[in-house]
């Protein structure tokens, strides 16, 4: 049977950890959420936007080297690790790679690791309707793990594990309950996130130069009702002096004679309008009163679309 791609179910940001109920918690690794679809004879890796990245990860769609299911749908991260700590920058550099050609070579440069958390169909039976933990069961059962794929632990104490999390300057960590349910297309309480360091995908709306090169961009997000809110300028970060020099050249190709935001960003004298098409994760510590960023951080160029570089993250 064709397995369709599905949405995969989210948590959603919490400030409190739970006091009672069977909780564990788990690190939130920063890679690029990934499903891999296995229906008997065709292997798929698509992520949570439906995107197909199977060329991407050759070494993970090759699933009968660490999984004997039959059949199987699961759900995991896959990271790229840069000084022992996951890094976006690095991951990026394989999932936004378009050429197949370049694949060889970056399979010796930039490793990944696939860490599975769930697992959501089983030898042709969902398995959705069955708690997280009889889930968890079944995968460690199913799934072999390697220096390259591994299966994620349960923590029985959030509040210790976020402290090392705190410690070790990691994203944060996953809250799940024990006896949920894997709702499909859902975001619920049973799964929570309480984050150390806060992201969100924004558009970039304006840059400014130093010299002849791109030395900040301008970013923004997108109401209801389709308006695009300055929310900082941002020029610090994992980008390299290559990116830069790239995002120069492709930025002095969309310039406007008008703003594309609907407030007045701060340093717009400086700025240089572009048409709002490229978008870019950031890290940041917290927002101003004015709604802007504190401290944002670009962490990589995304392929993501601007209608969802929207409020609707936070």
């Amino acid at each position: 049977m064709e397995l369709t791609p599905v949405i995969p179910f989210e948590p959603i940001s919490t400030e409190a950890l739970p006091e009672s109920g069977d909780w564990v918690a788990q690190i939130k690794w920063d890679g690029v959420r990934m499903l891999t679809y296995f229906d008997g004879n065709e292997v798929r890796l698509i992520n949570r936007r439906l995107n197909d990245r199977t060329m991407q990860y050759p070494e993970i769609a090759n699933i009968s080297t660490y999984c004997k299911a039959k059949s199987v749908i699961l759900d995991g991260e896959i990271i790229a690790l840069k000084d022992g700590k996951p890094s976006f920058h690095e991951i990026m550099r394989r999932d936004g790679v378009r050429n197949s050609k370049n694949i060889p070579q970056l399979l010796k440069t930039v490793p990944v690791v696939y860490m599975i958390f769930d697992i959501l169909f089983h030898d042709g039976q969902w398995v959705v309707e069955q708690p997280l933990q009889q889930r968890q069961q079944l995968l460690s059962k199913v799934v072999s793990t390697s220096e390259m794929i591994q299966v994620v632990p349960n923590h029985s104490d959030p509040a210790s594990l976020y402290a090392v999390m705190e410690q070790h300057d990691m994203e944060g960590i996953v809250l799940k309950d024990l006896n949920s349910k894997y709702q499909l297309n859902g975001k619920d309480k049973r799964w929570m996130k309480k984050k150390i360091i806060h992201d969100l995908v924004a558009v970039v709306g304006g840059v400014t130069k130093r010299g002849k090169l791109v030395n900040a961009v301008m970013l923004g997000l997108y109401d209801d009702a389709g308006q695009l809110w300055y929310i900082g300028h941002a020029g610090t970060g994992k980008l390299t002096q290559s990116d830069w020099r790239s995002l120069t050249e492709v930025t002095d190709k969309m310039v406007l004679d008008k703003k594309p935001f609907f407030n007045t960003p701060e340093r717009s004298k400086e700025a240089i309008w572009i048409q709002p098409l490229i978008t870019v994760k950031i890290n940041y510590m917290a927002w101003t009163r004015e709604r802007n960023l504190r401290q944002p951080s670009i962490q990589a160029i995304v392929s993501v679309s601007p209608e969802e570089c929207n409020f609707s993250q936070l």
